[in-house]
Formats: C-alpha cells, structure tokens, sequence
C-alpha cells in the first residue's frame, strides 16, 4: 500500500491539508519517520547494552538491539535505509538521527579496538565491518534468508551472539 499526504492525514483524523503545515512533501514525512525510527533503534541499542562493561560483550548487546529493532519493525527498517527518500542530506534530523546510533557502534569499536591492542586501528573501516555485519543479519532475516533454528541458534539472541562473535576475531586484524 503506497503512503500519501492524504492518506496520512485521514489516519490520522485531521483535514487532507493538515500535513501541508508541517510537511513540504511525501518525501519530507517520510524523513521525519525515518528520523523517529533512528531514535527507537539508538534507544533499543542503548537498552541492550546498559550496564555492559567489556568492549567486546558491548559490541554483542549494541548489535542484538539492531537486530532486535530491525525484526520488530521490518517496514521503518526499509524506510530508514532505502531509497524512498531521495537525498537523505536534505534532511538534518534525519542525519543527526542516524548518527547517534552509528556512533554508538563507532564508540564501542575504538575501545574494543584499545583494549584489544589491535594492530588494524582504522576505526572508520572497523566500524563499517561490525554495522554491515549485523545489518545484514537484519536484512537477511527480515527477507526470510535462512533460518535460525537451521544455524543452530533457536532465538534471536543466541543468533545474533553467534554472528557477532565473529566480530571479536575479525576486527582489528590487519588484511
């Protein structure tokens, strides 16, 4: 089912112009869903990780909380990081929305770098590895791409554990 104005406003039960006030566009309020939908997962990443001391099991809580908001919210996950919306630069919200999360996981991968003495600092290039890992253990998930029973790991967590602990071998390594 495709998203208009109209149809926004009519859910909402205000006036067919009413969305006019406070967005330019489709593609304005599609931002402004996105935006909320970085605040949610920095939040569920931040709930996972809460009192977790060590680098490494951070690492592990930080990603569980992706994994955990991508699942649960399957359709913002695609708004957040798909092409509806255009030129995500348009948007300093959006931008400083996604941010928080990304430097929550960059944060977590320089100290897990320190504290592993690793001979690969690069945190930026790091930091790339550790988010494209458990985004697409989301991504494959969400699209049905395999099972986790068959990976045996009968839930979400131990899932996600297994799969982040390759990261805890992998990161800071030279190539």
């Amino acid at each position: 089912m495709a998203l208009s104005l109209r149809g926004a406003a009519r859910a909402a039960g205000v006036s067919q112009t009413a969305p006019y006030h406070h967005f330019a566009d489709k593609e304005a309020l599609l931002a402004a869903i996105a935006a909320t939908g970085f605040e949610d997962l920095s939040a569920e990443m931040a709930r996972q990780a809460a009192g977790v001391s060590t680098a490494p099991e951070r690492l592990r809580a930080l990603g569980l909380g992706y994994v955990i908001f991508a699942t649960e919210n399957p359709g913002r996950f695609r708004l957040m990081f798909g092409p509806l919306i255009g030129e995500k630069a348009d948007y300093p919200v959006l931008l400083e929305a996604a941010n928080v999360s990304y430097q929550m996981i960059q944060d977590t991968v320089a100290a897990y770098l320190e504290e592993r003495d690793a001979p690969n600092r690069n945190v930026n290039a790091n930091t790339m590895a550790a988010w494209s890992l458990v985004h697409g253990l989301a991504t494959l998930i969400n699209d049905g791409g395999f099972d986790a029973d068959g990976m045996g790991a009968p839930t979400l967590e131990e899932l996600t554990g297994l799969v982040t602990g390759f990261l805890r071998n992998g990161l800071g390594r030279e190539r």
